[in-house]
């Protein structure tokens, strides 16, 4: 119900449980983390896209699949949850977002680097209609993208925002008029992203989660190691040698 298709240096890892609007089970979430490790591994994987298809992205944890935790704490130390499997993915990730994106759905896509979704999304956090809160991230990672106010609105009414509601606020970074229209404009981004040195990207991605995690003084600082760090691969070079030859580079991930 989790799978990964392979187009050049960009992989899509799609769910496909369309009958339940990919509500998340826990086999998925054990399946979702196996494929972070793969990507994480793959060498020609340069970028991450993240969907559901053009009908739903994620709904969230099927419900009736939580009887299997006997107890609260049973729930407590289990082993994987599918949000964490997205956070652990080195490379860019792009969630891709058509219809309901709820729950640890929306957590999923906050997991991600960059949200592009189509008008047909809804978006939200509905565990506090039914006596719980997410354990995804969405209380942590709401409030530094779209501030603690709204981020606690959202919490807290556990009501669905329209895709433009949630362009507004800056939850989702792009918007498009149809699905198709958003498969394009996220490939599109990918492709881009996917042309760019590997490891310039991988360094990028670990910048902006660090700066925030941490103050400013600290995060220039980090950064300034970080372009130690890219300074000595051999794709600086090859990106200085383009540049004086006026041709496109060629990375290798080196």
């Amino acid at each position: 119900m989790v799978h990964v298709e392979s187009k050049g240096y960009v992989r899509t890892i799609k769910l496909e449980r369309e009958e339940k609007h990919n509500a998340m089970t826990p086999q998925m979430s054990h399946d979702l983390y196996d494929i972070a490790k793969e990507l994480n591994a793959d060498k020609d994987c340069r970028v991450v896209v993240l969907t559901g298809g053009k009908k739903a992205f994620c709904s969230g944890s099927d419900i009736k699949e939580l009887v299997q935790y006997e107890t609260p704490w049973d729930f407590r130390v289990r082993e994987k949850d599918y949000p964490d499997a997205i956070r652990i993915i080195r490379k860019p990730v792009i969630a891709m977002i058509n219809g309901y994106c709820l729950g640890g759905g929306l957590e999923m896509a906050i997991s991600a680097d960059i949200r592009y979704a189509s008008k047909t999304a809804k978006l939200g956090t509905p565990e506090v209609n039914w006596g719980w809160i997410g354990g995804g991230g969405a209380s942590q990672l709401l409030p530094r993208m779209i501030g603690p106010g709204k981020a606690a609105e959202m919490l807290l009414s556990g009501r669905h925002y329209t895709a433009e509601e949630a362009y507004r606020m800056g939850l989702v970074d792009a918007l498009a008029e149809t699905p198709d229209e958003l498969e394009a404009m996220t490939y599109a981004l990918a492709e881009e992203i996917g042309s760019k040195a590997p490891l310039a990207t991988q360094v990028i991605k670990k910048a902006v989660r660090v700066s925030m995690n941490t103050g400013l003084d600290v995060g220039l600082e980090y950064e300034n190691e970080l372009v130690y760090l890219t300074f000595s691969t051999e794709d600086k070079l090859e990106g200085e040698a383009a540049f004086r030859e006026k041709r496109k580079p060629e990375f290798k991930g080196r």
